[in-house]
């Protein structure tokens, strides 16, 4: 055999395509951004999803997400090279168009001139999740936790929940069949991309499917600022649930579950919980915002 060196592999590289038309059909996916209701029959249509910002495209970078194409005005082009970079590597197409045309594409002045389009993948059950989840238990001192939406229908307050699961080292999030879509543009955005980083799934059939959490091992706590007078779901304090999870042999962590803001958790998700948690505040205040909550339990339950 030869002992001549080999050629190195040969990467395919994505072109880099200038534009200047803004209705250039190659940038249909990046049309009228501010059209919620547009965006989301075509972001279905197509499967895929749009992110937006630097922070954001370089955890789309570095996610199992495949990136579709990238959009960057001609000041990004070079101050955003390693996006740039790192989505041509992957062999995905750049277009690099004015400010304006930029703008006009997407409907408004886009932040720092930086999106992408990527592949929507099909929807995941949610016992890979689980098996996940629980194998990063380690018993009697660390707790395996997962977040369990129900009703949550405001992109912000799901983006900002993700941004806390990720800080907090949560495994993974269930959504019942009325969230919102956590991979909605807003929604990665507040997240600062971290939606692209936190395994979730939708949970059905609702309330039910939350024996298949019980099942995996988990104790389901629902937060919920005042239980029904007539519950009979015990409540415990955050403090007291993470002792009691950590000295049973039997569960492997917690699934938290939040309500919407408003209206809370339904009557039926409260009676399917183990135990209901209550934060407690200072006289006059009714309740937190659902990701603020989340943040507050997310630290209580954490191992640090």
């Amino acid at each position: 055999m030869s002992d001549a060196p080999r050629d190195p592999p040969v990467v395919a590289r994505g072109p880099l395509i200038a534009v200047d038309d803004p209705d250039d059909p190659r940038l249909d996916t990046y049309r009228d951004l501010n059209d919620p209701a547009g965006r989301i029959r075509l972001d279905a249509d197509q499967s895929v999803f749009v992110v937006e910002g630097k922070l954001a495209v370089d955890r789309l970078l570095t996610s199992k997400y495949t990136v579709r194409s990238l959009l960057v005005d001609d000041h990004q082009v070079t101050a955003a090279s390693d996006l740039v970079g790192a989505t041509r590597a992957r062999g995905a197409p750049v277009f690099v168009g004015s400010r304006a045309l930029v703008a006009g594409t997407v409907g408004f002045a886009l932040h720092r001139g930086v999106v992408a389009v990527a592949n929507r993948p099909p929807p995941a059950g949610p016992g890979g999740l689980l098996v996940d989840a629980a194998g990063t238990c380690a018993p009697g001192r660390r707790l395996a936790l997962v977040a369990v939406l129900e009703g949550l229908n405001d992109h912000e307050n799901i983006g900002a929940l993700f941004r806390n699961a990720a800080a907090f080292g949560v495994a993974g999030i269930l959504l019942d069949p009325t969230c919102a879509d956590p991979l909605y543009r807003r929604s990665i955005r507040v997240s600062v991309g971290h939606v692209l980083h936190v395994p979730f799934s939708r949970l059905v059939p609702w309330p039910t499917g939350l024996d298949q959490v019980r099942g995996a091992g988990f104790v389901i706590a629902a937060l919920a600022p005042r239980p029904p007078a007539d519950s009979v779901v015990p409540e415990v304090g955050l403090a007291d649930l993470r002792a009691r999870v950590l000295g049973s042999e039997g569960a492997v962590g917690v699934a938290l579950l939040f309500g919407a803001e408003g209206s809370g958790l339904t009557a039926a998700a409260l009676a399917a919980s183990d135990v209901v948690v209550r934060i407690p505040m200072a006289e006059g205040v009714d309740s937190l915002n659902v990701a603020t909550a989340a943040a507050v339990a997310f630290h209580a339950l954490a191992d640090h």
